[in-house]
């Protein structure tokens, strides 16, 4: 297959079929062949956004992510038997989780056994990290999770990205992480953190640790840079992690004084709907934070919760 070329999401799958049956990345690992996501589905439907609070002393994290996921019609609405699964973390930094700078790792384990009882063939972890991989896969616990529950955990490196075409409003041509394109399903499972130049990163900012180039010029116009992406991206679904959130000196903390601990979890198969309703957590209006703004008016979602199938769970 000729990289050289920037290609489109689809034309990279449609490629990839005509392969022998494999794809070998890196050399090591036979990656399967698999079908086109269902986010290129085109029937209408109603979207849902659910909002998960453990209430009591002692509330299970994990247990409240399985409540979340059983209030969207359980983990089989968006993962079927013999599916590859991408989960796209927030593990960029080099954080103990209780910085708040991570996604936990509770709620990481949690979507990574539904998905494993849903009858995934494989689950996956992927994350282009800021700091050094390997330390942020032992400090956010992320190696840990990955071991104890036998997930794939994808290095980051240049042979795994590709020069794709992005077809955004400022980005064109970008390097994409290529273990995100090839998955039968992605799931987004960020933190929810206040960020100095976007306001807060949250669902859409997550997927620049779904490329590669230079974050530098990503941030120049930072908000249409989220929409580009967001665009591109389409999850099954997105779980915001708010168990704890920072508050300041974001994206990377680095004190337990810039975290409050929220112990809320916000499930919704749209974007704009859940950074809208996870920005609330920070008392902040939806329609005042850059990137929402713009992907709503783009098309990629709304912030008017009157359009969705609106639950709460409370444990």
């Amino acid at each position: 297959m000729n990289f050289d070329r920037p290609l489109t999401r689809r034309e990279s799958i449609r490629k990839l079929f005509r392969w022998s049956g494999y794809v070998t990345l890196a050399g090591a690992t036979q990656w399967p062949l698999f079908t086109l996501p269902d986010a290129w589905a085109t029937e209408a439907k109603k979207g849902f956004i659910i909002e998960g609070r453990g209430q009591t002393d002692g509330f299970s994290v994990k247990d409240l992510t399985r409540k979340v996921f059983e209030a969207a019609g359980g983990i089989k609405r968006f993962v079927s038997r013999g599916d590859v699964v991408v989960i796209k973390p927030n593990i960029s930094w080099a954080r103990h989780p209780r910085f708040a700078a991570t996604t936990h790792p509770e709620v990481l384990s949690a979507v990574i056994e539904l998905c494993q009882e849903a009858g995934a063939k494989r689950v996956r972890i992927a994350d282009n990290t800021i700091h050094d991989a390997r330390r942020c896969f032992a400090i956010t616990g992320a190696g840990k999770v990955a071991k104890e529950t036998g997930a794939d955990l994808i290095y980051p490196r240049s042979s795994l990205m590709r020069n794709m075409k992005l077809r955004g409003n400022r980005l064109d041509v970008w390097p994409v992480f290529i273990p995100l394109v090839e998955a039968d399903k992605v799931i987004n499972l960020p933190v929810a953190k206040h960020h100095s130049l976007s306001t807060l990163t949250l669902g859409m900012k997550n997927w620049i640790g779904a490329v590669d180039g230079s974050r530098w010029s990503l941030h120049q116009d930072i908000n249409q840079s989220i929409v580009d992406l967001a665009q591109f991206f389409q999850p099954a679904v997105t779980l915001i992690d708010a168990i704890r959130i920072m508050t300041k000196n974001g994206p990377s903390g680095g004190s337990t004084d810039y975290v409050a601990i929220k112990n809320t979890l916000i499930l919704s198969d749209d974007p704009v709907a859940a950074d809208a309703r996870a920005s609330m957590l920070f008392g902040l209006k939806p329609e005042r934070i850059g990137f929402i703004h713009l992907a709503q008016k783009g098309g990629l979602g709304t912030y008017d919760f009157s359009k969705l199938e609106n639950k709460r769970v409370v444990m």
